[in-house]
Protein backbone atom coordinates (compact mmCIF):
# COMPACT_ATOMS: atom_id res chain seq x y z
CA UNK A 1 0.00 0.00 0.00
CA UNK A 2 1.39 3.39 -0.94
CA UNK A 3 0.05 6.89 -0.28
CA UNK A 4 0.38 10.00 -2.40
CA UNK A 5 -0.97 13.48 -1.90
CA UNK A 6 -3.62 14.99 -4.13
CA UNK A 7 -5.56 18.25 -4.11
CA UNK A 8 -9.30 18.26 -3.50
CA UNK A 9 -10.42 19.66 -6.83
CA UNK A 10 -9.14 20.94 -10.17
CA UNK A 11 -9.31 24.60 -9.16
CA UNK A 12 -7.04 23.90 -6.22
CA UNK A 13 -4.74 21.91 -8.50
CA UNK A 14 -4.51 24.85 -10.90
CA UNK A 15 -3.72 27.26 -8.06
CA UNK A 16 -1.06 24.92 -6.67
CA UNK A 17 0.56 24.48 -10.09
CA UNK A 18 0.45 28.24 -10.67
CA UNK A 19 2.11 28.86 -7.29
CA UNK A 20 4.89 26.37 -7.99
CA UNK A 21 5.41 27.79 -11.49
CA UNK A 22 6.01 31.24 -9.96
CA UNK A 23 9.11 29.94 -8.18
CA UNK A 24 11.98 31.17 -10.38
CA UNK A 25 14.64 28.80 -9.07
CA UNK A 26 16.39 26.52 -11.51
CA UNK A 27 17.46 23.66 -9.26
CA UNK A 28 14.06 22.38 -8.20
CA UNK A 29 13.41 19.86 -5.48
CA UNK A 30 9.73 19.37 -6.25
CA UNK A 31 8.71 17.55 -3.05
CA UNK A 32 9.99 20.48 -1.00
CA UNK A 33 8.39 23.03 -3.31
CA UNK A 34 4.98 21.37 -3.04
CA UNK A 35 5.20 21.38 0.75
CA UNK A 36 6.42 24.99 0.81
CA UNK A 37 3.39 26.17 -1.17
CA UNK A 38 1.20 25.45 1.86
CA UNK A 39 -1.75 23.95 0.00
CA UNK A 40 -3.90 21.36 1.70
CA UNK A 41 -2.84 17.81 1.04
CA UNK A 42 -4.69 14.54 1.34
CA UNK A 43 -3.43 10.98 1.23
CA UNK A 44 -4.68 8.69 -1.51
CA UNK A 45 -3.99 5.03 -0.81
CA UNK A 46 -3.45 2.67 -3.67
CA UNK A 47 -1.88 -0.69 -4.37
CA UNK A 48 1.08 -0.50 -6.69
CA UNK A 49 1.20 -3.20 -9.27
CA UNK A 50 4.38 -5.08 -10.06
CA UNK A 51 6.76 -3.57 -12.61
CA UNK A 52 5.86 -4.72 -16.12
CA UNK A 53 9.36 -4.71 -17.59
CA UNK A 54 12.95 -4.23 -16.48
CA UNK A 55 14.30 -3.25 -13.10
CA UNK A 56 14.55 0.04 -11.32
CA UNK A 57 17.53 2.28 -12.08
CA UNK A 58 17.26 3.88 -8.62
CA UNK A 59 20.05 2.45 -6.45
CA UNK A 60 21.14 3.39 -2.92
CA UNK A 61 23.64 5.98 -4.17
CA UNK A 62 20.90 7.78 -6.12
CA UNK A 63 18.62 7.62 -3.08
CA UNK A 64 21.39 9.14 -0.96
CA UNK A 65 21.88 11.92 -3.53
CA UNK A 66 18.13 12.52 -3.59
CA UNK A 67 18.09 12.78 0.21
CA UNK A 68 20.98 15.26 0.18
CA UNK A 69 19.20 17.31 -2.48
CA UNK A 70 16.11 17.39 -0.27
CA UNK A 71 18.06 18.47 2.80
CA UNK A 72 20.12 21.15 1.09
CA UNK A 73 17.28 22.50 -1.07
CA UNK A 74 14.77 22.97 1.72
CA UNK A 75 16.83 23.74 4.83
CA UNK A 76 19.78 25.74 6.11
CA UNK A 77 20.16 23.48 9.15
CA UNK A 78 23.27 21.68 7.83
CA UNK A 79 25.00 25.06 7.64
CA UNK A 80 23.89 26.00 11.16
CA UNK A 81 25.03 22.70 12.70
CA UNK A 82 28.70 23.71 12.52
CA UNK A 83 28.12 26.68 14.81
CA UNK A 84 26.64 24.38 17.44
CA UNK A 85 29.46 21.87 17.09
CA UNK A 86 31.99 24.71 17.37
CA UNK A 87 30.36 26.03 20.54
CA UNK A 88 30.42 22.52 22.03
CA UNK A 89 34.11 22.03 21.18
CA UNK A 90 35.09 25.50 22.47
CA UNK A 91 33.09 24.84 25.68
CA UNK A 92 34.81 21.49 26.07
CA UNK A 93 38.21 23.19 25.60
CA UNK A 94 37.35 25.79 28.25
CA UNK A 95 36.13 23.10 30.67
CA UNK A 96 39.23 21.01 30.00
CA UNK A 97 41.46 24.06 30.57
CA UNK A 98 39.77 24.62 33.95
CA UNK A 99 40.21 20.94 34.83
CA UNK A 100 43.91 20.97 33.84
CA UNK A 101 44.54 24.19 35.78
CA UNK A 102 42.96 22.79 38.93
CA UNK A 103 44.74 19.45 38.53
CA UNK A 104 48.08 21.21 37.99
CA UNK A 105 47.58 23.37 41.08
CA UNK A 106 46.78 20.30 43.19
CA UNK A 107 49.09 17.59 41.78
CA UNK A 108 51.71 19.46 39.76
CA UNK A 109 52.60 19.19 36.05
CA UNK A 110 52.48 15.73 34.39
CA UNK A 111 53.83 16.45 30.92
CA UNK A 112 55.00 20.03 30.34
CA UNK A 113 53.22 21.78 27.46
CA UNK A 114 50.73 18.98 26.69
CA UNK A 115 47.71 20.49 28.40
CA UNK A 116 48.21 23.99 27.03
CA UNK A 117 48.75 22.66 23.51
CA UNK A 118 45.62 20.49 23.57
CA UNK A 119 43.50 23.29 25.04
CA UNK A 120 44.78 25.77 22.43
CA UNK A 121 44.14 23.38 19.54
CA UNK A 122 40.65 22.50 20.76
CA UNK A 123 39.68 26.09 21.48
CA UNK A 124 40.95 27.40 18.12
CA UNK A 125 39.25 24.50 16.33
CA UNK A 126 36.01 25.41 18.09
CA UNK A 127 36.38 29.06 17.09
CA UNK A 128 37.00 28.05 13.49
CA UNK A 129 33.85 25.93 13.47
CA UNK A 130 31.83 28.78 14.98
CA UNK A 131 33.19 31.07 12.26
CA UNK A 132 32.31 28.47 9.63
CA UNK A 133 28.79 28.32 11.04
CA UNK A 134 28.43 32.12 10.88
CA UNK A 135 29.61 32.12 7.27
CA UNK A 136 27.20 29.24 6.60
CA UNK A 137 24.36 31.32 8.08
CA UNK A 138 25.13 34.12 5.63
CA UNK A 139 25.35 31.67 2.74
CA UNK A 140 22.00 30.17 3.76
CA UNK A 141 20.40 33.61 3.74
CA UNK A 142 21.95 34.33 0.34
CA UNK A 143 20.50 31.02 -0.90
CA UNK A 144 17.03 31.94 0.34
CA UNK A 145 17.22 35.39 -1.28
CA UNK A 146 18.48 34.08 -4.63
CA UNK A 147 15.56 31.64 -4.83
CA UNK A 148 13.31 34.72 -5.00
CA UNK A 149 10.29 32.80 -3.78
CA UNK A 150 7.27 34.89 -2.93
CA UNK A 151 6.87 35.76 0.74
CA UNK A 152 3.48 34.04 0.80
CA UNK A 153 1.01 32.32 -1.49
CA UNK A 154 -2.50 33.77 -1.65
CA UNK A 155 -5.04 30.99 -1.54
CA UNK A 156 -8.03 33.03 -2.69
CA UNK A 157 -8.69 36.65 -3.60
CA UNK A 158 -12.02 38.23 -2.67
CA UNK A 159 -13.26 40.98 -4.96
CA UNK A 160 -10.84 42.73 -7.32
Amino acid sequence: MRAVTAPRNHRTLRRAVAAVRRFPERSRFMKGMFAWGGFRQAAVSYTREARQAGTTKFNYWKLWSFALDGITATSTVPLRVWSYIGVMIASFAFTYACFITIRTLIFGIDVPGYASLIVAVLFLGGLQLISLGVIGEYIGRILIETKQRPLYVVREQIGN
